[in-house]
């Protein structure tokens, strides 16, 4: 009788993640929504982290239309059409937009120059922080003339950002900026509100 025994080396790789760039920090901030790991979000997981982050129904179920139904065409190149509106993680860089900060790169690195500018240009009341005129004033700034659907995900991706990091004083601080640009701030909200969670129960 042959032996049931496997040679785990002989099977093929099958970590969705695997090949993937480690500089590649936009792929990192994608993860996050990729709730089951498969290399894959599906609106409803896109929804689902919204929600694990602190987000309201209405705003998670905005947020997982409007991220998905924008991007999934755009990472899946040479694919057919998906009613599902898949969006690939390993290809998220070819669903950048324009009008953006230029943070990351054509292959979703992170530019520390870029990043350091946005402050240098925009921080006026506070060096390491934005105000919430100030961040409008740095989303202005970067629009590219007629690229209209970059302006309206940028706008998005920013006003989001800013209603549900900002501090008391209405300040978006820098290390929150980056936190979300290396793909770990997400992370840290969501453990936060699973461990309020908890001390409320």
């Amino acid at each position: 009788m042959a032996s049931s025994s496997v040679d785990c080396k002989a099977l093929p790789n099958n970590n969705p993640y695997e090949g993937i760039d480690e500089q590649n920090f936009l792929a990192k901030h994608a993860s996050f929504f990729d709730r089951n790991k498969d290399g894959i979000v599906y609106p409803s997981e896109t929804f689902q982290g919204f929600r694990a982050i602190g987000c309201g129904y209405l705003l998670s179920f905005f947020a997982a239309i409007f991220i998905n139904v924008g991007l999934s065409g755009k990472t899946r190149p040479g694919k057919s059409f998906s009613l599902l509106f898949p969006i690939e993680v390993k290809n998220i860089q070819k669903a950048k937009h324009g009008s953006d900060s230029g943070v990351y790169d054509t292959e979703g690195r992170f530019v520390p120059s870029k990043f350091e500018e946005i402050f240098g240009k925009h921080a006026r009341t506070n060096s390491e922080a934005l105000t919430s005129d100030e961040l409008m004033g740095m989303l202005k700034a970067n629009r590219v003339p007629k690229d209209y659907k970059g302006w309206l995900a940028s706008y998005t991706e920013w006003k989001i950002l800013y209603v549900l990091c900002k501090d008391k004083r209405g300040l978006l601080h820098k290390e929150t900026i980056r936190a979300v640009y290396d793909g770990s701030l997400f992370e840290k909200m969501a453990k936060e509100k699973a461990s309020a969670g908890k001390q409320a129960v």
